[in-house]
């Protein structure tokens, strides 16, 4: 994640920043699940967890649509 920013930040390429948006979601994602399996065992989380990841591939896919060259 962030060297894909890094790498955005250094050469502008609009996808390099849909793919680091796309991560950071993706860790999100991770940070639910370790809160549902490690923090909170007797709490479902699955509803939470889903959204980031959702959230992520809409908006990497909303990158690969609109930033083709």
């Amino acid at each position: 994640m962030v060297l894909l920013a890094r790498g955005y930040r250094r050469t502008r390429v609009k996808l390099l920043f849909w793919s680091a948006l796309c991560f950071v979601g993706l860790a999100l994602n991770n940070l639910f699940l370790t809160l549902d399996t490690i923090v909170f065992p007797d709490i479902n989380l699955m509803p939470l967890r889903r959204l980031p990841t959702g959230a992520a591939l809409v908006v990497l896919l909303f990158g690969f649509i609109w930033e083709v060259d």
